[in-house]
């Protein structure tokens, strides 16, 4: 998280009145929207001088602090000051989810804060198998016991932090859920199941199972914790609930955990973990295949946050992986690969650094800027990747090559193949040659076709731009009104901008220039364009629509993408906006207007996308 906007937010959250004041907090595109407890106690005229503010407004109930197109960095900052907004939880605008997406961010949103610790033991496994190799250390020796046992203790205890992650997401007791943990690694409990003589809890069966390491158990519990929990904070008393509430929530999910959920979880481990033995016992290759060759499509759809843990699973049952880790590593060798041929074909100075640097990233394992900003937008780079990754992986399911810790999936996690049997390493550099030979012929052999249609949209848009001004077309159909005349006091003042403003007459917003999507807020109503000469635009539809989460809004493009003058970014029901009593104002406001000598508008009245709406002096 960048600190850069730390000082702004603890004096935004100092000045509408402390963190007792804000019941809630959201942001839209351009402003932070608080709910507040008792409006009288904002200072208003300070928070209005405050270096970082464009200005503030009150309106429907909501206290508004304009900050502009940066709003989102400044509102990472000001929720860890808050107590009652939780980083884990889902923010996004967004509720017409279903189960299968809420599965996946319930898994991603609950391992994404333990990523960095498991990396980081997987490391230190590889380190120390490299110093086993060079006979630096014994592996009967103290020193190894330790430090093996170092790096074991994240993977042991991962129920503990899966407790803490699943409760803040599902918004119940953290350290209740930890408890929980407590009781399902207990030294008595793993003294029982060692023993393995027939246990009962209140005349129930308690089937023995060692829980570390484990993942499905402790989630499941979590969610059932979070009903009972909620259920009991209604009925009970304010006066007792501080020591009621847990009791009953430990004593009832404790019981619950250890006769039916924990079981039911490692059952469900169990099949799973037997699905993919019997896919590896008919084709020994197959998930090294599916994962190299489908990650990048995993990634975007967050399936690939539901199979990684698999690995985890099957290191603790089996001492290795091969489950998810060797097609995870071919498949972003691969991006990374066709990101830096890309760089290389491409004649746009901004592609090839972001080519370049995304390549090296993806390189090392992380993969989302080669990705989104890569091969996504150009295409080819993603089918060759596809292909490389797809080639790698199927040597690597042929020849077995599996890693036997967990950790990043790039160069720097070569180590982690490190094993008894060298061959294994040898297998997986073999995998790495076969993905970045094959992605580099690909990547070469579609860009001879690929680049040349984007040299040709390139010379196009040479044309519309002129030495001394930029022109930009209008990027909605219906009448130009003078910005003064929005029903928005943020926009209306220019405190965000110079520009004009629409009133649609058809719910489509088309690119006035060609350029690039630098935001696309997740409710869809708004959308950051920046021009190929550095000309950055809002297009923002209607006023408060942020509030529709999205509803009658559909986005043509992602964030990231490029797109050329007149393509159809959003399309919107504009009857459907009237009718829900919303005004319709559509800003248009050039965001950068202090880089430039003047930004003029054109004459006012009927537009549409062919007509020039501004005229930039450079």
């Amino acid at each position: 998280m960048s600190k850069k906007y730390t000082k702004l937010a603890s004096s935004i959250v100092q000045l509408v009145g402390g963190k007792e004041n804000i019941r809630n907090l959201i942001h839209c595109q351009t402003r932070l929207r608080f709910d507040l407890t008792d409006e009288s106690k904002v200072d208003t005229k300070a928070l209005q001088q405050l270096d970082g503010v464009a200005g503030v407004i009150s309106s429907g109930g909501q206290f508004q602090v304009v900050i502009g197109t940066h709003v989102a960095e400044v509102y990472e900052e000001v929720v860890p000051l808050l107590d009652t907004i939780d980083q884990t939880a889902d923010h996004s605008e967004g509720k017409n989810k279903n189960f299968v997406t809420l599965a996946i961010e319930f898994i991603s949103t609950s391992f994404s804060p333990i990523i960095p610790a498991m990396s980081g033991a997987g490391m230190i496994k590889a380190l120390l198998a490299l110093l086993v190799l060079f006979n630096v250390v014994s592996n009967e020796s103290q020193t190894y016991y330790i430090v093996n046992f170092m790096a074991d203790a994240v993977f042991y205890f991962l129920p503990f932090f899966l407790a803490n992650t699943a409760a803040r997401k599902l918004k119940c007791n953290p350290y209740l859920a930890m408890a929980l943990a407590g009781v399902l690694l207990h030294p008595n409990f793993t003294a029982l199941v060692a023993e393995g003589n027939a246990v009962q809890l209140f005349a129930m069966p308690v089937r023995l199972v060692g829980y570390g390491a484990s993942v499905i158990p402790i989630m499941l519990i979590v969610i059932v914790q979070s009903f009972i929990e909620k259920f009991f904070n209604r009925i009970i008393p304010n006066a007792v609930k501080i020591v009621f509430v847990p009791m009953l929530t430990i004593l009832i999910t404790g019981v619950i955990a250890l006769v039916a959920i924990g079981p039911l979880g490692s059952y469900v481990g169990e099949f799973i973990a037997a699905g993919f033995n019997g896919i590896r016992a008919v084709a020994p290759w197959a998930p090294a295949v599916i994962v190299g060759t489908l990650l990048p499509i995993m990634v975007m759809f967050g399936i690939h946050t539901s199979i990684g843990p698999l690995d985890v699973l099957q290191l603790t049952s089996v001492g290795y992986a091969n489950i998810f880790g060797p097609g995870a590593m071919v498949s972003n060798i691969a991006t990374g690969v066709a990101a830096l041929v890309a760089s290389t074909r491409t004649k746009d100075q901004k592609e090839k650094q972001v080519a370049t640097s995304g390549g090296i990233t993806a390189l090392m394992g992380i993969t989302e800027p080669a990705l989104y900003g890569v091969a996504l937008p150009k295409k080819y780079p993603l089918i060759a990747t596809m292909i490389g990754g797809g080639l790698g992986g199927l040597y690597a399911g042929l020849s077995g090559a599996s890693r036997f810790a967990t950790g990043s999936s790039g160069l720097p996690a070569i180590p982690l193949y490190i094993g008894e049997d060298i061959s294994n390493l040898i297998n997986i550099l073999i995998a790495i040659a076969i993905t970045t030979i094959t992605t580099a012929v690909a990547t070469y052999f579609l860009s001879l076709r690929f680049e040349k249609q984007e040299s040709k949209a390139e010379k196009t848009s040479e044309s519309v731009i002129a030495v001394d001004s930029i022109a930009i077309n209008s990027p909605i159909n219906g009448e130009m009104l003078e910005l003064s005349q929005v029903q928005d006091e943020a926009f209306a003042s220019g405190m965000l901008g110079q520009g004009v403003a629409f009133e649609p007459s058809e719910g489509k917003i088309v690119a006035p220039f060609n350029g690039e999507v630098v935001t696309l807020f997740p409710t869809k109503h708004a959308i950051g364009l920046v021009s190929e000469n550095g000309v950055e635009l809002l297009i923002h539809v209607g006023l408060n629509t942020v509030e529709l989460n999205g509803k009658y809004f559909e986005a043509h493009v992602n964030q990231g993408d490029k797109v050329i003058q007149g393509q159809t970014l959003l399309t919107f029901d504009l009857g459907k906006l009237k009718e829900a009593g919303y005004v319709t104002q559509t800003p248009v406001i050039v965001t950068n207007t202090a880089n430039y000598k003047e930004v003029k508008h054109d004459s006012f009245g009927i537009k549409n996308n062919q007509n020039t709406m501004l005229t930039i002096q450079v």
